[in-house]
């Protein structure tokens, strides 16, 4: 009763205090018809109460996300599954499903009666501005009787897991030699013979097939040898993103971070497309997506691990090591001093191939925010490094900028070598 009693809305509570004080007067004047309206005015609250616990009680819910994974600015239904298992019809029920703000306004709807043991479905959209897991939920659902004389808040469906990846657009081409490793063109690696070898063999067993003989190990060591890989040599692709909070401006999804970070995605699917391996490594050298697993070559890895990436607090943008592990590197850097630009060439030895874009930052500047580095220091000073570089604005599509990064790519000068010994 005291459950029910906390339940009382303000005029449940009004009519129920006017119940009490219509009951003395009668008692007071000895008026029967007076008592009995007393009475009913007593009752009715108590009633409502009584009934909204109920209802309360056997009110379920269920939560469903279609689809529950996807890209920023695409949109995603929600299908909200309403059953009540009361032994008497639910009335009264308004329902308010918890959203991001990243996510748009909260729904509400209200449900006049739902019915006994029969499922009814409730359905809004959303339409995500900002990449990221989001949690949607808890649903609160108010239960009110047709007075509104009391109503209960109780939460229902928990929370869903939604994942907004980062948008993908689309590009053409590929730098000259992409994705043979380091430093020479891929046409000119295989005239000049480098690489690994094509077949690794080992010796016959009882039961292998004897297709797979490889004859010319067999003649050089007089004994039956069998391939057992057989691939071209390839090399990989790293892509480094810069996600320093000093090195961004801008804020939400028109931020600078934002478009580095949908570049480096379109960049990883591009190509992920043409076969290429493709690690996708942090300004500290942590790996985010790729590495040794082949897990790093699905595109669902690179854009999760995307989704959920979050500001960096570091102000340094070198590690102390190659961020490309010997491959070769595409660099998508924010506002970068010529201090950090000279310590990024120091761990990149000029016969490797590295391609930069640098982000005019102060073009997604605020008002408010600071004065950002002129990003044509850091081209000078990567282009005579032999890096091939280009910059990127926000008018710019992502589609141009690609193309002019593939041809700063195949204009760089000629690559130079130290004698070694």
């Amino acid at each position: 009763m005291r459950t029910a009693l906390s339940g009382l809305t303000t005029r449940g509570r009004c009519l129920l205090a006017a119940g009490f004080a219509a009951g003395l007067c009668a008692i007071a004047l000895n008026e029967r018809d007076l008592l009995r309206v007393a009475a009913f005015v007593i009752a009715l609250p108590l009633l409502a109460a009584w009934l909204a616990t109920r209802a309360r009680v056997g009110l379920h819910a269920a939560r469903f996300l279609s689809p529950s994974r996807v890209p920023v600015g695409a949109a995603t239904e929600v299908r909200l599954d309403l059953r009540s298992t009361g032994r008497l019809p639910t009335g009264g029920l308004m329902l308010e499903d918890n959203v991001p703000y990243a996510l748009g306004s909260r729904p509400r709807f209200l449900v006049e009666r739902l019915p006994r043991n029969h499922p009814t479905a409730l359905r809004y959209p959303l339409k995500p501005v900002m990449r990221g897991i989001q949690q949607v939920g808890p649903l609160m659902a108010r239960i009110t009787d047709p007075f509104g004389l009391a109503e209960f808040d109780r939460e229902l469906a928990g929370r869903s897991k939604l994942v907004v990846v980062p948008r993908v657009l689309p590009l053409a081409g590929l730098p000259g030699g992409s994705g043979m490793g380091a430093g020479d063109d891929g046409s000119v690696r295989l005239r000049s013979g480098q690489g690994e070898d094509d077949a690794v063999v080992r010796q016959y067993r009882q039961g292998d097939d004897l297709r797979k003989i490889h004859w010319r190990s067999t003649a050089r060591r007089d004994e039956l040898m069998v391939r057992v890989e057989e691939r071209p040599w390839r090399g990989g692709t790293t892509i480094l993103l810069d996600h320093r909070v000093v090195a961004h401006r801008g804020s939400g999804p028109t931020a600078s971070l934002e478009w580095a970070i949908s570049f480096a995605a379109s960049v990883c699917l591009h190509l992920h497309r043409f076969g290429h391996q493709v690690r996708l490594v942090a300004e500290d050298g942590r790996v985010l997506a790729g590495g040794q697993s082949d897990g790093g070559h699905s595109d669902t890895v690179v854009l999760d691990s995307l989704a959920a990436l979050q500001p960096s607090h570091r102000r340094e943008l070198a590690s102390g090591l190659d961020p490309g592990a010997g491959q070769e590197v595409i660099a998508v850097l924010g506002g970068i001093t010529p201090s950090a630009v000279e310590d990024l060439i120091r761990y990149r030895p000029r016969g490797m191939r590295s391609l930069a874009v640098l982000l005019d930052v102060s073009a997604w500047a605020g008002a408010s925010e600071d004065a950002a580095p002129d990003p044509a220091d850091g081209q000078r000073l990567l282009t005579s490094a032999g890096w091939g570089v280009t910059i990127a604005r926000p008018t710019a599509p992502m589609a141009q900028v690609w193309r002019e990064l593939c041809a700063s790519a195949s204009n760089r000068g000629p690559i130079v070598r130290a004698d070694v010994n």
